[in-house]
């Protein structure tokens, strides 16, 4: 709900107009946002999308497809949609020594208006908990806060002063 799958969907066709792209939709945490479905247009654009096995159906059954430990043999930037809790970070922590042994850069994306993450220490829990279970480090904060159609300037204002506290904190660029 903080906005990953958009920015991940974004990311993958801003980079595609200059270099393959692979996206990976392995949220299996929310399985009703989906970057899978933007995959038709996706693909259109020359991006690769690896979705979950059951995407799309009206099973949810949190699996993943073997090809996606294929991506490491190909020539193209990855991106990875990934749940934004420790439970979603376990799906990266399978891959965290390959990935560790590549040139990667984590982003967390937070929204100061969802539950759970209203204030900065509780995003820098949510943060240590996904570095945990993922067996990665966080390169990076995106401040994506907002409240939809409501969002205002003042939104806007305690958002970002949230978000600076949580990178003054961590060390982490904002």
């Amino acid at each position: 709900g903080t906005g990953k799958t958009n920015i991940a969907v974004n990311l993958a066709l801003k980079l595609a107009e200059h270099e393959p792209v692979c996206l990976i939709d392995c949220d299996i945490v929310n399985p009703y946002f989906r970057s899978t479905d933007n995959k038709e247009l996706l693909e259109s654009k020359g991006i690769l999308v690896f979705s979950p096995n059951f995407a799309n159906t009206n099973l949810d059954t949190p699996s993943l497809p073997a090809a996606i430990g294929s991506v490491f043999q190909m020539n193209r930037r990855i991106i990875w949609d990934v749940g934004g809790d420790d439970a979603g970070a376990v799906v990266l922590g399978m891959f965290a020594k390959r990935l560790s042994d590549q040139d990667y850069c984590m982003l967390y994306v937070i929204n100061k208006f969802r539950p759970l993450t209203e204030t900065s220490p509780d995003m820098e829990e949510y943060l240590r908990d996904i570095e945990v279970n993922s067996r990665l480090k966080v390169s990076a904060i995106v401040n994506n806060s907002n409240l939809s159609y409501m969002t205002d300037n003042q939104v806007v204002s305690e958002g970002e002063k949230c978000a600076k506290e949580l990178s003054d904190k961590t060390g982490l660029p904002l």
